[in-house]
């Protein structure tokens, strides 16, 4: 067993329910084979436990690994596109890079670079759009598992209206997803997604294959993008006979507790009830809607409906790995909705980043630092005499100290990381 001693900063339960942020100094986290097994006091526990050995973590501060519910593993080497809207960005900048994933080499190069910084960002979990390809998606899960994230990710189907290499038929998408899911669904620490790229570029044939990969893959989650640009679900209702975005897929029964749904900038009221009454979840991406002036994210009305919601980082369009970053402009973006907008503290960024994840991924025993979780986590510790670094050493309390590392954080400032009490990175 390890004795881990020093601040641990997280959510266990829900802020926008009332819940504060769980502070604990100079605490003591006992774990034993990756699970933590006693949490208190550190003189307690090293009273009761003096044989172990003790790492000594009090020159930072320890915060739960983040979640990231929404990031596309081809796109790495288009972060940076600027200046263009959703349609137009996918085809100058992301499209051609997801179809280089054709080329086996070329992929396991990005999928290595891919998991490298997910881990470096404090990430020890995520929903991955995977890729078109087999091979590349068979790459992305092996270099996952070789560093030990908890990778969710799947084969991404469509079947019109892109690039004529990228599209599949219903029937060897299932084929190919169904060999995906067998090879990699509950191998280590690796799970399967249905992952059609959006209703935009599947027909509904593709779309009940989607749910019949559903009934064939137990466990599995399902992915997907939803009312992200407005050109876009004008031309989905075009495509759908008027239906609205959120219907497309709920019509075949890919709407339910294991759905995660990315962005939702501009739902309908009937779309939020449905996500609300089926218990899916809105991966919020705020840096890529930002970028790609998709629009300001409508949290109010989905904490109004009762929608879950957690964040994502959305590499390419989004800009960077690091849900510090998103947690700020997730700040930002409600502060500019002015009185529609939902003021966030650091708790709430925290639990979004977090314990919200853990939940809409069906991951129960990460998200937090209680007994009985697996001991992911990351230490942030600034460079001496670093903005970052005065900062905390000046805040008045640990909330604003942690509102000051969302503010200034980078993965810079990441210097350990454990999954399951493996340490990956320091």
């Amino acid at each position: 067993m390890t004795l881990y001693r020093g601040t641990f900063i997280d959510t266990p339960e829900n802020p926008f329910d009332g819940a504060g942020l769980r502070v604990g100094s100079d605490t003591g986290l006992l774990v034993d084979d990756g699970l933590i097994v006693a949490r208190g006091p550190f003189a307690e526990l090293r009273q009761a436990h003096p044989a172990e050995q003790v790492v000594d973590l009090r020159d930072g501060v320890v915060l739960p690994g983040f979640v990231d519910t929404h990031v596309h593993f081809p796109q790495i080497r288009a972060v940076g596109g600027l200046g263009l809207p959703l349609l137009e960005w996918l085809d100058r900048y992301a499209l051609p890079e997801e179809a280089r994933m054709a080329d086996v080499d070329y992929a396991t190069g990005v999928a290595n670079e891919f998991v490298r910084g997910l881990a470096a960002a404090g990430t020890t979990s995520a929903l991955v759009f995977g890729a078109h390809y087999t091979d590349a998606v068979d790459a992305l899960f092996g270099a996952a598992s070789k560093v030990g994230l908890r990778v969710t990710s799947g084969l991404v189907l469509s079947d019109r209206l892109l690039r004529p290499e990228l599209l599949t038929t219903p029937v060897r998408a299932y084929a190919e997803s169904l060999a995906l899911a067998n090879r990699w669904h509950g191998t280590g620490r690796n799970r399967y997604a249905v992952t059609p790229r959006f209703s935009l570029s599947c027909t509904d044939e593709l779309l009940a294959t989607c749910r019949e990969l559903m009934e064939a893959i137990p466990g599995a989650l399902f992915t997907s993008h939803v009312n992200e640009n407005e050109a876009e679900i004008a031309s989905v209702a075009d495509l759908f006979g008027g239906c609205d975005y959120v219907t497309t897929y709920d019509r075949h029964g890919l709407v339910d507790r294991r759905t995660v749904l990315a962005h939702n900038v501009h739902p309908t009221d009937v779309e939020l009830k449905t996500l609300a009454t089926s218990g899916a979840t809105v991966a919020h991406c705020p840096t890529s809607n930002a970028a790609l002036g998709s629009g300001l994210f409508p949290l109010t009305r989905h904490l109004q409906f009762g929608v879950r919601v957690a964040l994502g980082s959305d590499v390419g369009a989004g800009t960077g790995f690091s849900l510090l970053k998103e947690g700020l402009q997730a700040y930002f973006c409600q502060q500019l909705l002015g009185d529609q907008g939902r003021p966030l503290t650091a708790a709430h960024l925290l639990y979004l980043a977090t314990t919200a994840g853990a939940e809409a991924l069906d991951l129960p025993h990460v998200g937090h630092l209680s007994v009985g979780q697996h001991f992911d986590a990351q230490l942030l510790r600034p460079a001496e005499g670093s903005p970052l670094a005065v900062a905390i050493t000046h805040a008045e309390d640990t909330e604003e100290a942690l509102a000051r590392i969302f503010t200034l954080g980078t993965p810079a400032d990441v210097q350990a990381v454990w999954i399951n009490g493996d340490l990956l990175h320091h």
